[in-house]
């Protein structure tokens, strides 16, 4: 079974940054693609970055420039560095995956994606 586990949340003030994590493993389906969501209390959920296998991203035009998202596929490990965090970053942030062509990403569109993970809570006051 593909498994995602986030790590890495936790409350924050305003202006500072924090480094989400999300360990992949059981997935032997192919050449993935990975992006980060996060879905706020009486929001739908959004697509905040994603990365494709040869290390293309896309952003949310509400994140770029302030989060950063990173791969490293030797640890099948994901990553989204966030800078300059807002009030209105908080949010449960997870992290998806799923089958796509070499090159090309899946972009930010959660039902493009069908494993997810749990989910890490982001709190920003």
């Amino acid at each position: 079974d593909v498994q995602l586990v986030e790590s890495g949340g936790g409350s924050v003030q305003a202006g500072g940054s924090l480094r989400l994590s999300c360990l992949v493993s059981g997935y032997t389906y192919g050449t993935k693609c990975m992006a980060w969501f996060r879905q706020a209390p009486g929001k739908e959920r959004e697509g905040v970055a994603a990365i494709d296998s040869e290390g293309g991203t896309s952003y949310a035009s509400t994140v770029k420039g302030r989060f950063t998202i990173s791969q490293e596929n030797v640890k099948d490990t994901l990553y989204l560095q966030m800078n300059s965090l807002k009030l209105e970053d908080a949010a449960m942030y997870y992290c998806a995956v799923d089958l796509c062509a070499p090159g090309y990403g899946l972009g930010l569109r959660a039902r493009s994606y069908n494993f997810w993970g749990q989910g890490t809570q982001v709190t920003v006051s």
